[in-house]
């Protein structure tokens, strides 16, 4: 396996953990306005609270080892999706003000302001990640250069918008599981668990749909599953995941349900992964053009020394990760100092 695969692999890794880990924040986000009360709402901030930021590194992350692996595929990423990329960031900043602003004044109308700002922050940045994704899938028309030849419009189209719905509805699904984790027992959990039930059911729905639109507009996302006999075990792992978040509420298990809706969703970052194999950006004008782990790829050299670095980088963030949840493992206590 040569550096150009294994940092293909990896940067899958990273954005799949971003994804599981941001998900749920996102998808909190997602459900604040169905809280009820401003206790409520400081339960749900202080669910995430103390993670939120940690989580966030793994996006830094996958950013910064794709401008050094891949520097071509990042320049064309960064500059025709620009203005996307601005709306994430800047919604990524606004959740972050949102979560600090908010219980600074007791004042009603102040605190409704940050709420609103809180859950349109999560709900943009989620739907545009999405949208991203759906357009990697369908591809972008690139001149010969590999520059992206089109503009913001021409990124919201049909599919990429279902693919946003999409991944709006399963950070939903995995936020609610998150605060079934979080939530003190009591009638803000039984509400959650009923929120839960139709996060579930709704991205239920869309997974169908969006996995049917798939078949018929992008017939190359099959290619690799069928040269790759063993990609059908991350089809069973997804499905199998995706049946037993609902089993797992039915049966109490709320920490089974987290962990099969982050399943799920790092399964569905792998089949993403797997379809759009070797390209890193696909030319929807013409292959030729598409931009692959080969070249769009650093020197050998670079993809060499910045692996050394991986390898020590990695265990750290991961053991610095492990420590954050362990610490703040247990359910939701809101006191006079709490967000």
């Amino acid at each position: 396996m040569d550096l150009h695969v294994i940092w293909f692999i990896l940067l899958g890794v990273v954005l799949a953990g971003y994804a599981a880990l941001d998900g749920f924040d996102l998808g909190v986000g997602i459900l604040h306005p169905l809280a009820r009360t401003d206790h409520e709402r400081r339960v749900f901030l202080n669910a995430i609270g103390p993670i939120w930021d940690g989580n966030e590194v793994w996006l830094v992350v996958f950013g910064g080892a794709l401008f050094a692996a891949f520097p071509e595929a990042y320049a064309t990423i960064f500059s025709g999706f620009y203005l996307a990329f601005m709306l994430v960031l800047f919604a990524l900043i606004f959740r972050a003000v949102s979560i600090e602003f908010r219980s600074k004044l007791p004042s009603p109308a102040w605190r409704r302001a940050w709420d609103f700002g809180f859950f349109a922050s999560n709900l943009v940045a989620a739907l545009v990640f999405g949208i991203g994704v759906g357009n990697a899938m369908v591809g972008i028309p690139l001149d010969e250069r590999g520059v992206y030849t089109g503009g913001f419009i021409d990124l919201l189209r049909p599919y990429p918008l279902m693919v946003g719905l999409l991944t709006v509805a399963m950070f939903a699904m995995h936020g609610a599981q998150y605060l079934l984790l979080k939530v003190p027992r009591g009638e803000l959990h039984d509400r959650v668990r009923e929120w839960a039930w139709h996060t579930w059911g709704v991205f239920l729905v869309l997974y169908i749909l969006t996995t049917q639109y798939t078949l018929a507009a992008v017939p190359r996302a099959l290619a690799n599953v069928r040269e790759a006999p063993w990609a059908a075990a991350i089809v069973v792992l997804n499905v199998l995941a995706i049946a037993n978040v609902p089993r797992s509420m039915y049966r109490g298990a709320p920490g089974r349900g987290f962990v099969s809706s982050a399943a799920t969703i790092l399964a569905l970052v792998a089949l993403f992964s797997l379809a759009l194999w070797p390209n890193l950006v696909s030319a929807s004008n013409d292959p030729s053009r598409s931009l692959t782990i080969y070249n769009a790829a650093s020197s050998e050299k670079t993809l060499g020394i910045m692996l050394v670095i991986a390898l020590i980088g990695m265990p750290m963030a991961l053991a610095y990760t492990g420590i954050v949840y362990w610490t703040f493992r247990r359910r939701v206590e809101v006191g006079e100092h709490s967000y």
